[in-house]
């Protein structure tokens, strides 16, 4: 039986080797997918021994065939200024080039992010659509207005990896919405960059960060669902072989001493994941690894914000509410963070207040419900 897996991890690779060819982006994704068709009825029991050769070679036929229905003038131009040169350039990985035109600056964050889950992640259109909670016909016009903005476009070499770094990011906060693990998808689509950009110290600080992060995953939220702050998880539940695989990778990007925002926050998430208790947490690393970031990314509110939290534990919730009472009032969370100081500085009626605002502007409803929780745990009987 066709491995599902082999064409999934094969389908970006070979999509890569048609753009970098100078196949227009759309025209190469509908020649991938007739390819893998025709691996699908030609490979009953198993894969070709070069079954990304095999591919690339029926893509690339698929392609010039359907250019020659269009148009045999633009068939000749296309073989004479597109032929691959001789050499073992099937071998090279073109998984940056392809992340890199997914996440292009033209393309809007939605637009990008809908692409690189489509062309290089390897999910449908359907599967996209369910995880961001969208009709399938309005994920399906996102992309296909992603893939004309392309049009046309020829990417020899790969774009800014900085680019690729945000759309990232983007993808892995989007996290767990249901059918789809985005966190998970995020984490596969950084490996292979990692592994197309091996020296750049911000892509292994990426993956680090996600690492981290997801390693608390199986803690977050109680047997009915509802969410567990980081203080209060149940630390046995994280997966430790994922903060071991996250820390290595972290010291290995600090040694290259080229210090990025995605290492600073990864090693937050570390000293978060390291201690033993809330009780232990390393505040005063915490906050110093924070004014590392305020200066890596100034003028980013959200980092501030989660700033005046580690203020809070260092030098007192007051000082934390000081900072946090600068920052714009419609910043989202600012109302539950200042709810948390609150509390910890005794001030419980104030505290629950701003709880119930909070929860009135609460993305999730697992959000609003653990804000009225606090609220309510606060009230005054």
């Amino acid at each position: 039986m066709i491995d599902a897996d082999l064409l999934r991890d094969l389908t970006p690779q070979v999509l890569g080797v048609l753009v970098r060819r100078g196949a227009d982006f759309a025209a190469a994704e509908d020649a991938v997918q007739d390819a893998l068709v025709e691996a699908v009825r030609r490979w009953p029991d198993a894969a070709p021994d070069d079954a990304k050769g095999w591919l690339v070679t029926v893509a690339w036929r698929k392609f010039l065939d359907a250019h020659r229905a269009a148009s045999s003038r633009a068939l000749r131009e296309i073989k004479v200024s597109l032929e691959p040169s001789p050499g073992p350039t099937e071998q090279s990985d073109d998984t940056l080039l392809l992340l890199s035109r997914c996440c292009h600056p033209a393309l809007s964050p939605s637009s990008a992010v809908a692409l690189t889950l489509r062309a290089v992640g390897g999910l449908t259109t359907a599967q996209i659509a369910r995880a961001f909670l969208v009709p399938e016909a309005t994920m399906a016009q996102r992309i296909s207005r992603a893939k004309r903005t392309l049009s046309g476009a020829r990417f020899e070499e790969p774009g800014d990896v900085r680019a690729v770094l945000h759309v990232l990011y983007l993808i892995f906060n989007e996290g767990f919405t249901g059918a789809v693990d985005l966190s998970a998808e995020a984490i596969l689509l950084t490996r292979q960059l990692v592994a197309a950009v091996p020296d750049d110290a911000e892509a292994a600080g990426l993956l680090a960060l996600m690492l981290l992060h997801h390693a608390r995953r199986g803690a977050r939220f109680d047997d009915a669902g509802a969410i567990v702050v980081l203080a209060d998880q149940d630390r046995s539940r994280w997966d430790t072989a994922l903060i071991a695989e996250g820390v290595a990778l972290l010291q290995g990007a600090l040694a290259r001493d080229a210090l990025g925002e995605y290492q600073a926050q990864a090693a937050i998430a570390a000293l978060h994941d390291d201690a033993a208790s809330a009780e232990e947490t390393d505040w005063p690393q915490i906050l110093q690894w924070y004014d590392e970031l305020v200066r890596l990314a100034p003028g980013n509110p959200a980092v501030a914000l989660n700033r005046a939290v580690a203020v809070g534990h260092v030098d007192g919730p007051l000082a934390g509410l000081r900072l946090v009472e600068a920052l714009d009032a419609a910043l989202p969370r600012r109302d539950a963070v200042a709810a948390y100081l609150h509390e910890r500085a005794g001030n419980r009626e104030r505290a629950a207040r701003l709880y119930v605002v909070a929860a009135d502007a609460a993305p999730s409803a697992a959000e609003r419900a653990h804000l009225l929780k606090q609220a309510a745990r606060l009230a005054p009987r």
